[in-house]
This record gives structure tokens, C-alpha cells and sequence, in this order.
């Protein structure tokens, strides 16, 4: 029985890890609008202005879209099809996990001269706090001036001062958001 706790605890941790490392991604769009006419696009100050994060922050989401929207052949331009926006939500996590494996014992008397004794345990509660974060990404057709998608990403933010893995988050997010435009790209191919 040892064997099986102690093997199943580094599986556990392997997918506590992965897990904390996607992103979770939902889109929505209107159903009528025509996805492949859209080929240029700028981005929405307006709704950019209004994102509740510093203006680093900002810059990096809108480079890793820019990148992102070259890489599907969309070009920024001043008359676009496309406007895209931006907006944030933050929200703190906390997970507490009860670890009541192993063994236990405990120092102590008793009316049993044999019942006491030196005891060992592994277990008790932990609690974990940690940043969960979501990117929404809107595109809104310039010319009705309308929500055609968006996309939403949800995943765990890292409070670290490395400036390069913040930039790599980043585009994860914006990565694994964009894949999901257009819908239903093989039916409109």
C-alpha cells in the first residue's frame, strides 16, 4: 500500500504543475458575421485605454497580438475591418488541500504504560494562494461597429519580476486565445 501513495504523489504533483501552466480558452461570435473578409485590422484605444492594468502590461499583450494576427496574414492598417480590444479580470485563488497520508502517532501518557511513545506523521493542511487571471480579446467589425468574437483566456498569473517569463505567459495567452479565430476555420476555408 506504501508503494501506491508514495508512486501516485509525484504523478500528482506532475499534473498540479501542468495544470497551473495552461491556459483555459472559451470563444463567442456572431454566427452571421463573414470571417473571411476580415483582413486588415488596428487596434481600439478606447477599450484598450480602459484594460485595469499598467501600461507595460498593455504593450506586451499588444505585441504578442501583433504577432499573433501577422502570423494569420492580417494586416494593421488605418482603414481597417477589424478594431481589436482588450480587457483584463484578476481574481485571487486559494486552495487549501488536507494531506492525511501516511503514518501518525503522537507523544502522550495514558492509564497504558505501553500506549506511549515516540510517533511520526506526514500530513496536516497546506494552503496555496496564487493569481488567477483572464485576458478577454474582442474584434469588432469597424464598419457596424459591432462584437463579432471574442475570446477569453483563464489561467494562473505568476507574481515574478522575470521580465521574460512575464512576456512568455503573455503570449501564451494570447497564443492559445487567437487559435480559436476565426470559428469553425476548416468550414470557412
Amino acid at each position: 500500500m506504501k508503494n501506491i501513495k508514495l508512486l501516485g504523489l509525484p504523478l500528482l504533483l506532475l499534473v498540479l504543475i501542468s495544470s497551473c501552466s495552461s491556459v483555459s480558452v472559451l470563444s463567442d461570435y456572431d454566427q452571421k458575421a463573414d470571417f473571411n473578409g476580415y483582413k486588415t485590422y488596428a487596434f481600439y484605444k478606447t477599450g484598450i485605454d480602459k484594460a485595469q492594468i499598467s501600461d507595460l502590461e498593455k504593450k506586451r499583450i499588444l505585441r504578442a497580438i501583433e504577432t499573433e494576427m501577422s502570423s494569420r496574414g492580417f494586416v494593421k492598417s488605418e482603414t481597417p475591418d477589424l478594431l481589436v480590444s482588450i480587457f483584463t479580470k484578476e481574481q485571487e485563488r486559494v486552495d487549501v488541500y488536507n494531506n492525511n497520508y501516511g503514518w501518525g502517532g503522537a507523544w502522550g501518557w495514558g492509564y497504558n504504560p505501553w500506549a506511549w511513545g515516540p510517533g511520526f506523521g506526514w500530513g496536516g493542511t497546506s494552503v496555496s494562494a496564487s493569481t488567477q487571471g483572464s485576458l478577454y480579446i474582442d474584434l469588432i467589425d469597424n464598419k457596424s461597429n459591432e462584437l463579432v468574437w471574442q475570446g477569453k483566456g483563464v489561467g494562473t498569473l505568476s507574481n515574478t519580476s522575470n521580465i521574460a517569463k512575464k512576456e512568455e505567459r503573455i503570449r501564451e495567452f494570447v497564443s492559445q486565445i487567437l487559435e480559436q479565430y476565426p470559428p469553425n476555420a476548416v468550414a470557412l476555408k
